[in-house]
C-alpha cells in the first residue's frame, strides 16, 4: 500500500527546505514523517502498477496487475534526478522507494539502490508488499537498503485473495516464506506494517494467527494501521476503538493513528520522565520522540535527546535506519 504522495507532485516544501522542481518525475517531497522524519520519495514505477489490488489502497483498485519485473523508467535517469536534487541541497532525513505501485517490480532495483547509496550517506528505506521476498534475486537486490517497511495483512490463502487480491501467480505460503527468509538474511531494520480492516481481519481468531506469523519473523517494529484514507473498496471500513486496542495488546504493535493524529502520550508532566515512561513500553525512534516533545510544547527537543544519549539505563540501538532508544 502507497502511503506518500504521487511522484512529480508540485508538493512544495517545508521551510528551508531546497526547492523541487516541477522537471522532476521520479524524486518528490520532502514528506513529512512521524516515523522517518523528512522522507525524499523516489516512485520508480508507473502509477498503479502492482502485484496487488489491495481492498484498502488509497490509490484505488490497481490498473495494471502484473508480477513481471521491468526497467519501467530508465535507471540512468532516476538517479540524473536525485544527483541534480543533491546538487541542490539535502534537506530531507532518509530516502524511500515506494513509489504509485510496488517498487520490488522495478527490475533494476539492486543497482537503483546502490546508485543512491553512493550519492548520499542518508539512509535509504524501501517500502513493500513483500510480495516478491520470495525471489532470491529481490532479496539480494534489496541487501543494500538500510530500512525495509513489508506489509503482512493476510494469514492464509483465503485472506489473502480478499485482502491483497494478488495477482494469480502468487501463493500465500510462499509469500510468507519469503518475508521470514528475508528477515533472517537482512542486515539492517525491518518494520512490517499491519493493515487491520473491520470484518475482514479484525476478530480475535484472525489476529491471533497473525499473531503466530509475526513470532516467525525477525523484526524490529510492528506498525498497525487501519484504512484512514478513502479504500479502493467503499465498503472497506476501520474497527472501533475498542477493537483496533485489542488487535495493539494482541500483536504488541504500534498504531499509526497515534504516530499521525495525537502521537504517543504519557501522564507525566516532565518531558524527560515523559519519554522514559514511553520508552519502557515502546521504543522510540529520534523522529518520534522530537515530534512527542514538540506536541507538548517542550522548548529544545535537541537536548533532551542529548540526555537520553547520556543516560546509562537507555539504550540506543541502530541498523542503519533512525537511531531507537529503549530502556535497557
Amino acid at each position: 500500500s502507497v502511503r506518500y504522495p504521487p511522484s512529480g507532485a508540485n508538493l512544495g516544501l517545508l521551510p528551508g527546505r531546497c526547492t523541487v522542481l516541477e522537471k522532476y518525475h521520479y524524486v518528490y517531497g520532502p514528506v513529512p514523517s512521524r516515523r522517518m522524519g523528512h522522507s525524499l520519495g523516489i516512485s520508480p514505477i508507473p502509477k498503479k502498477f502492482c502485484n496487488y489490488s489491495c481492498i484498502y489502497c488509497q490509490l484505488g483498485r490497481t490498473d495494471h496487475l502484473s508480477n513481471t519485473r521491468q526497467e519501467f523508467f530508465p535507471l540512468e535517469d532516476i538517479l540524473d534526478e536525485v544527483r541534480d536534487y543533491l546538487s541542490r541541497g539535502d534537506g530531507f532525513d532518509v530516502v524511500t522507494l515506494v513509489g504509485e505501485g510496488e517498487p520490488t517490480l522495478y527490475s533494476k532495483l539492486g543497482e537503483l539502490l546502490a546508485g543512491i547509496k553512493a550519492l548520499t550517506d542518508k539512509p535509504v528505506a524501501v517500502i513493500t508488499n513483500g510480495a516478491l521476498l520470495m525471489e532470491p534475486e529481490v532479496r539480494a537486490e534489496l541487501m543494500p537498503a538500510d530500512l525495509v517497511l513489508p506489509s503482512l495483512d493476510a494469514f492464509d490463502e483465503e485472506s489473502f485473495r480478499r485482502i491483497n487480491r494478488p495477482s494469480r501467480e502468487l501463493d500465500f505460503e510462499k509469500v510468507y516464506r519469503g518475508l521470514q527468509l528475508f528477515s533472517r538474511e537482512f542486515p539492517g531494520e525491518i518494520w512490517i506494517e499491519t493493515m487491520i480492516v473491520k470484518d475482514i481481519n479484525d476478530d480475535e481468531a484472525s489476529l491471533q494467527k497473525l499473531k503466530t506469523l509475526l513470532g516467525g519473523i525477525r523484526y524490529d517494529r510492528l506498525f498497525v494501521n487501519i484504512p484512514a484514507r478513502p479504500p479502493a473498496e467503499k465498503w472497506v471500513e476501520s474497527p472501533d476503538e475498542k477493537t483496533l486496542g485489542i488487535a495493539l495488546e494482541i500483536l504488541g504493535g504500534i498504531s499509526m493513528e497515534l504516530l499521525v493524529s495525537d502521537g504517543f502520550s504519557s501522564k507525566e508532566d516532565d518531558d524527560r520522565q515523559a519519554v522514559l515512561s514511553i520508552i519502557r513500553r515502546h521504543p522510540m525512534n529520534a523522529f518520534e520522540i522530537e515530534s512527542f516533545l514538540e506536541s507538548r510544547g517542550c522548548a529544545d527537543p535537541a537536548s533532551e535527546l542529548e540526555a537520553l544519549e547520556s543516560n546509562p539505563d537507555v539504550e540506543t540501538v541502530s541498523r542503519g535506519g533512525p537511531k531507537t532508544y529503549r530502556l535497557r
